[in-house]
C-alpha cells in the first residue's frame, strides 16, 4: 500500500499528512517553491521527518503534492455560442485565474526549469503534475472546442497546441511581469488563432 492509500485509511496518518501540507502551503505562500524544505516543513508543522517520510520521500514529492492541493478548480465554461465569442471569454477568464492565482504561473515555471529529466527518480511525480495542470486548461477548452462548428471551422485540432497559442501569450505576460491582458489582447490573441487555422480573419460575433 502507497503512503498515499495508507493516509487514506489510518487517520493518524491522515491528519500528519495534512499537517505537513498545510505547512508546506504556508511556507510556498511566504517564501515560494524553494521555502518548501524537508527541515523547514517539519520544523513548521511539528511532525517528526521520519513520519514525513512515510507520505514523501525527498522535498520535490512535498511541493508537488502541495501545488496540487492549492491548484483551484478547472474555470468556468462560457455559455454556447459563437466560437470566437466563446474563446474570447475563456481567455479573459483564464487570464483572470493567473492574475489572481500566481500559483499557477510559479508552477509552470518550475515544470519549465528541466528538473524533470527521464533520468531523473523525480520525474514520474513532475510529469503528473505537469499532466494534472494540462488536464485543468485543458477542460473548458475541450468543451467549446470539441463542437459541430469548431470542427467545422477548425478541422482535426490538437487541443495541446491550440493550448500553447491561445493560453501561452497569457502566462508569459504574467511571468516576465510586462503588464495586464485586456479584453482587446484576448480578442487579438484568439484572432490570430483564428486566422492561423483558417486563412480568413474573423468578424465580431463570428
Amino acid at each position: 500500500m502507497s503512503a498515499t492509500e495508507d493516509s487514506d485509511v489510518d487517520p493518524r496518518r491522515l491528519r500528519s499528512r495534512n499537517r505537513l501540507l498545510d505547512a508546506a502551503a504556508a511556507l510556498l505562500k511566504s517564501g515560494g517553491l524553494e521555502a518548501i524544505t524537508v527541515e523547514a516543513v517539519t520544523k513548521l508543522s511539528k511532525v517528526a521527518k521520519t513520519t514525513l517520510y512515510r507520505h514523501f520521500d525527498n522535498a520535490v514529492q512535498l511541493r508537488a503534492a502541495t501545488i496540487e492541493r492549492l491548484l483551484p478548480p478547472a474555470i468556468e465554461t462560457p455559455a454556447p455560442g459563437p466560437l470566437r465569442e466563446r474563446l474570447i471569454a475563456l481567455l479573459e477568464r483564464q487570464f483572470a485565474a493567473i492574475r489572481d492565482a500566481p500559483l499557477q504561473v510559479t508552477t509552470l515555471a518550475w515544470l519549465a526549469t528541466g528538473t524533470d529529466r527521464t533520468d531523473s527518480a523525480d520525474a514520474p511525480t513532475l510529469t503528473a503534475l505537469r499532466q494534472r495542470l494540462i488536464d485543468q486548461y485543458s477542460v473548458p477548452f475541450n468543451q467549446v472546442l470539441d463542437t459541430p462548428e469548431a470542427q467545422e471551422l477548425l478541422g482535426d485540432l490538437d487541443v495541446g497546441s491550440a493550448l500553447a497559442q491561445l493560453v501561452g501569450p497569457l502566462v508569459f505576460t504574467k511571468l516576465i511581469g510586462i503588464g495586464q491582458v485586456t479584453p482587446a489582447d484576448c480578442a487579438r490573441i484568439v484572432d490570430d488563432f483564428l486566422y492561423a487555422r483558417t486563412g480568413k480573419r474573423p468578424q465580431p460575433g463570428s
